[in-house]
């Protein structure tokens, strides 16, 4: 109630506070269906499109990049000129990438005061991780398993980007992937769907929260429908190749829970499945999506997706796109420019009934209407609320904690972490410790550089130890990352004598070694993925010379790194944790926040491994038959084994599983309990999780799936019993025709601290 009370006297705040002339529009702008302010959403949308020449209902489905400065001179030539007539025909639906109030205010202003029906826009940006303040990259989110944590980073996330214009974010995206090549796995959860569905889940609320209509929620968009992570050798908008069981057991649940969650957009991938570009899937889009799943948002393409049918080779040219992706269910067209041009020619020609564009069209009002636009298109445009949010000490400290609690802890041989806080001598080496841009990771394009917290100012935080710090070598280079005057030569090892140096004058040395934020994300996919440039070779130089070595990871995958663990003692995955990034690791390497978090992709031996996973199938020759043969699925050159089994983490503390016990309540209800007992020295969390086998099924199933989690927090010595149900959509799973099915049989239970869990039980379902 203190909640609503607060936006309530906000909202009245914000109106005292408009201009005048932003006032004076709200008082004379109405809904143009004149409707009564008690009617429905669904008669203001179908009494609007009645009145909606067809040029104009395509309007609402033509998205426009910002196409011009909006406080500069009006285009008068060329395509932005072009973009602008439609602008003010009403001809764009929606634009993206226009940003900060004085912008979006004079968009919004064109649509609503220039047009002839004054229907607003809706303003859509990569709000991926935060806007100017930045969280952990979604990756390292999902470390943390706090689902709470994870919507808190999503609500501030989309105050701040409400506070300036934005309505709208391309986010979560929730595809599943198994191959740490993709560089977009930084922007997911990881490889599981039990935990990215309920991830998803959480982002979506968070963005969204519990009413639309309010000033500091944003409509969140569910991407990338459908299989994108799955492209063949982690390249990046490569082929997808996958089998119905995978595709409705792995793929589409995180969708499925998204869209239960009240998501009101999704956006289709670039990707094909089963030979059909997923901008052009009717099976996907209108039977699954709008179809089984009952879906009443709209669809909006990826950017220059339905024109990409062409290069598939699926579309003879864009005529023939537009007629492709409005029949499949595409809603919205992102910077294609297809149906703004292309759909009344198909409608008149009786290629396209006029019935798929008004469906199409309803969607996107509908939404609108959801985030109050009609009553008030400028609702997020008040330039005081835009400086009193962004950048406040409230999201600064909601962005720091989940970055504290997104830290996976790999290793710490001998206790060596957490670290004295007086009378240490530290060597700080790599550049990647004294630098302000990277943390800030991939996707997060309103963030301003140098405004990340780097691990030496957070350390520096600390004034008891003597902190000496050396780059070493740099971590990036090529035009793929930044313009040709900033590329930088990797291979130069001319300070590896410098960081030699002060480590032998250290009693600890601190190395911030992996890749930049930048070789993560979108296009970004890579062939190796150990750490970048001379950073291995400069590891293996300063481990010489001292051997008591914290490795600090930053990246936006999980990496290759074998040596390092067979010779690093503490190695402490710190991803790309954002703004607060070097107070989050400060405080870990310091014991003032004790590690939870746990790996929410596999961490391979090499790249060899790759494609790998926990939830895998045991195949038909799954372990060796006998000593000497060669004839099982298996490599020569190194184990089947992970480096860090998905699930893994440790802590300053201990915890130990006890007393498993397993008791079926009936053929779809099955209780689990065990006893968690923390056995260290210190208090800490633990994430308990429970796994499951079916031992024998009509689909072949995984050798183990992730079905519970809890996050407990115990003192020392302290013990919960900790209970679980597995209902029927923990039991069963989905056959190859797509229908959900719970059989008999035999199933195993695994409880434990990582996929790897020993403790286990069984019992049987009749």
């Amino acid at each position: 109630m203190k909640n609503v009370l607060f936006l309530l006297a906000l909202n009245s705040l914000i109106l005292l506070l408009l201009p005048f002339g932003e006032a004076n529009a709200r008082n004379t702008y109405q809904d143009p269906t004149n409707m009564k302010q008690g009617d429905s959403i669904d008669i203001k949308v179908n009494t609007l499109l009645a009145k909606m020449t067809l040029e104009e209902k395509i309007g609402q489905m033509n998205q426009y990049n910002g196409f011009w400065d909006v406080t500069g001179p009006v285009p008068s030539n060329g395509d932005a000129a072009n973009k602008y007539d439609h602008l003010k025909k009403g001809w764009v639906g929606s634009m993206l990438n226009v940003r900060g109030v004085k912008e979006v205010r004079k968009v919004q202003k064109i649509a609503v005061e220039e047009t002839r029906l004054g229907i607003p826009l809706i303003i859509g940006f990569d709000v991926i991780h935060g806007y100017k303040t930045i969280s952990p990259i979604p990756l390292a989110e999902a470390a943390s398993w706090d689902l709470e944590a994870i919507k808190l980073s999503a609500q501030v996330a989309a105050e701040e980007a409400a506070a300036s214009g934005i309505n709208w974010t391309f986010a979560p995206m929730v595809d599943i992937s198994r191959d740490a090549r993709w560089g977009r796995v930084m922007e997911g959860a990881g490889e599981d769907p039990y935990l990215g569905s309920l991830i998803a889940k959480a982002r979506v609320e968070g963005f969204q929260g519990d009413d639309l209509s309010l000033a500091n929620t944003i409509a969140a968009c569910a991407k990338h429908f459908a299989g994108y992570g799955f492209a063949e050798a982690g390249r990046d908008y490569n082929t997808v190749d996958v089998g119905t069981s995978t595709l409705y057991n792995i793929i589409l649940p995180p969708f499925k829970a998204a869209k239960e969650a009240g998501v009101r957009t999704f956006m289709n991938a670039f990707n094909e499945l089963n030979g059909i570009p997923a901008t052009g899937s009717a099976f996907l889009q209108r039977d699954i999506l709008k179809g089984e799943w009952n879906f009443d948002g709209f669809m909006v393409t990826d950017w220059g997706s339905i024109n990409e049918m062409i290069t598939h080779r699926q579309a003879k040219d864009r005529l023939h796109a537009a007629e492709i992706a409005i029949k499949a269910g595409s809603d919205m067209d992102m910077e294609s420019y297809a149906y703004v041009n292309e759909l009344a020619r198909l409608v008149k020609e009786g290629k396209v009934d006029e019935s798929l564009i008004d469906d199409a069209v309803k969607r996107i009002l509908r939404v609108k209407y959801e985030l109050g636009l009609f009553d008030d298109p400028y609702k997020y445009c008040n330039e005081t609320v835009e400086k009193e949010v962004i950048g406040s000490k409230r999201i600064n400290d909601a962005v720091l904690d989940v970055a504290k609690k997104s830290i996976v802890l790999l290793k710490n041989e001998n206790n060596l972490l957490p670290l004295k806080k007086n009378g240490l001598k530290i060597a700080l080496i790599g550049a990647l410790a004294n630098d302000k841009t990277s943390p800030l990771g991939s996707w997060r394009i309103a963030a301003d550089d140098e405004t990340a917290v780097s691990v030496l100012e957070g350390m520096q935080a600390y004034k008891g130890n003597t902190i000496t710090f050396e780059k070493g070598a740099d971590v990036v280079t090529g035009e793929t990352l930044f313009p040709k005057e900033l590329t930088i030569n990797v291979s130069d090892k001319s300070g590896f004598a410098s960081a030699v140096t002060a480590a032998k004058n250290a009693d600890v040395v601190v190395m911030v070694l992996g890749e930049h934020g930048l070789h993560s994300g979108e296009g970004r996919s890579r062939s190796e993925i150990g750490l970048t440039g001379v950073q291995q070779e400069l590891l293996e130089t300063v481990y010489k010379a001292n051997k008591n070595i914290v490795l600090v990871l930053n990246n936006g995958r999980p990496l290759a790194i074998e040596w390092a663990d067979e010779h690093i003692p503490a190695i402490v995955e710190a991803w790309h944790l954002g703004t607060q990034s070097g107070h989050a690791v400060a405080q870990v390497l310091y014991g003032d926040y004790n590690p939870s978090g746990k790996l929410p992709m596999t961490f391979p031996k090499n790249v060899g491994q790759v494609p790998i996973y926990y939830n895998h199938k045991s195949t038909g020759r799954p372990t060796l038959p006998a000593p000497g043969e060669v004839f099982w699925s298996h490599y020569t050159d190194v184990s089947n084994a992970p480096l860090y089994p998905f699930g893994y983490g440790l802590s300053y503390t201990t915890f130990a599983y006890s007393d498993l016990k397993v008791d079926v309540i009936s053929d779809t209800s099955v209780a689990v309990s065990v006893t968690l007992t923390n056995t260290g020295q210190v208090k800490g969390k633990e994430v308990a999780q429970l796994y499951l086998r079916d031992e024998f099924a009509s689909v072949t199933r995984p050798v183990r799936e992730l079905k519970g989690f809890e996050l407990v927090e115990l003192n020392p010595s302290e013990s919960k019993t900790l209970k679980f149900t597995l209902s029927k959509a923990e039991l069963g799973f989905f056959d190859n025709n797509g229908k959900f099915v719970v059989e008999p049989g035999d199933f195993s239970v695994f409880v434990g601290g990582s996929s790897e869990a020993t403790l286990t039980s069984q019992f049987n379902l009749k």
